[in-house]
């Protein structure tokens, strides 16, 4: 599994990593190389005073958009006459990362605070699964989540390897001469890129001879936070098996096959398994027999899942179905509505703590991922 992480004060160019909560394309952040992260942090931040004061000519501009499938809120003409003179905040994401989906309140926040003030956001959303590819499936996701700014289809991850990246959600900053002066994995760190983007808008002021001001008190919000003991992010397809190979059943992964699993009788924390007939796709499984379970003894705060096919689940918590104590998540009366291809929230806690789930589910169901909070 690839686990590398460029975390590196280079040429001037301030590279702030997060501690967590960032999904890689087949890899991750692991919870002992979060400490290694809190620590360059600390280091790092001191230096944020100091990103005024560089040699521009050492530094690396930010490529161009290519491979853009679709454009959301904008038109490419509209888009590139934008982007002149401006700063801008590129944040790669997809729309059914949690991740991705935590820091989207700040990056509006941000848009509303200091657009007018020179600031673009340009959302590139780059592709997990097929179904991500989708227009209309993008275009509901941006409504849904109140994003007024760019959003632009990367469908086939060019731009996301024009700027080398490897990780949902990632951010980089240009100042408005296009050189990247800010690199940020995964989610947390608000406080370090709202500094930047006041700092690159104040520079980006004095060099265009304006008078905007751009400090001002920072977007305060609750930030999620993250335990060591959390379950990871779990994939149910089999190619994500050579790196995160958390399937529980000895039957294992059979690569485009229909397989009958049984639940064993002794169940490990952080691992799920499968009851009932189910096919082996390379981003999902699918549920073939008439009925299917699948239950997952995990450690976390809240539990989603990425999911498609229109269906209807019974959802149980420690064998019990979920009713009120879940409010605010996509359960109703111990069910809930499979309906579009997205992410879905089954559990929501007032604090971590180890449970066990279980998701009965009918023909047809088709389940990409969970993820934790």
């Amino acid at each position: 599994m690839k686990t590398e992480l460029k975390t590196a004060l280079v040429m001037g160019i301030i590279l702030l990593v997060a501690i967590g909560g960032a999904s890689a394309y087949f890899s991750s952040l692991e919870p002992q190389m979060q400490n290694q992260l809190d620590k360059s942090i600390q280091t790092q931040s001191k230096e944020t005073s100091k990103i005024l004061n560089i040699d521009k000519s050492r530094l690396k501009k930010a490529p161009e958009l290519i491979g853009i499938a679709g454009y959301i809120n904008t038109t490419p003409e509209e888009l590139k006459a934008a982007m002149k003179d401006k700063v801008i905040l590129y944040d790669f994401w997809t729309y059914s990362c949690i991740n991705c989906i935590r820091t989207l309140p700040y990056i509006t926040a941000w848009n509303s605070k200091y657009a007018d003030k020179g600031l673009l956001i340009i959302g590139i959303h780059s592709p997990e699964f097929e179904f991500e590819k989708d227009f209309n499936n993008v275009q509901t996701a941006v409504k849904q989540y109140n994003i007024t700014y760019p959003v632009v289809q990367d469908n086939e991850m060019k731009t996301w390897k024009a700027f080398d990246n490897r990780y949902w959600p990632r951010k980089y900053i240009t100042d408005s001469e296009g050189y990247i002066r800010y690199d940020h994995i995964g989610e947390g760190g608000y406080i370090e890129t709202e500094k930047i983007i006041q700092d690159l808008l104040q520079e980006r002021s004095k060099l265009l001879g304006l008078n905007i001001v751009s400090a001002q008190p920072l977007v305060d919000l609750e930030e999620h936070q993250f335990t060591a003991e959390q379950t990871p992010e779990l994939y149910f397809g089999y190619n994500f098996a050579l790196s995160r190979n958390y399937l529980g059943n000895p039957e294992g992964f059979k690569p485009d096959k229909v397989v009958t699993y049984s639940l064993p009788e002794k169940l490990s924390l952080n691992n799920f398994y499968l009851e009932g007939q189910w096919q082996n796709f390379d981003d999902k499984m699918k549920l073939i027999s008439e009925n299917g379970k699948i239950v997952l003894p995990y450690f976390a705060q809240s539990v989603n899942i990425v999911a498609a096919n229109e269906s209807e689940l019974q959802i149980l918590l420690d064998g019990k179905h979920l009713t009120t104590e879940n409010e605010g998540t996509d359960v109703k009366n111990g069910s809930v509505h499979i309906l579009n291809n997205k992410l879905y929230n089954l559990v929501s806690s007032k604090e971590a703590d180890q449970h066990t789930l279980t998701i009965v589910a009918k023909q047809g169901f088709e389940i990409y991922t969970f993820t934790f909070g």
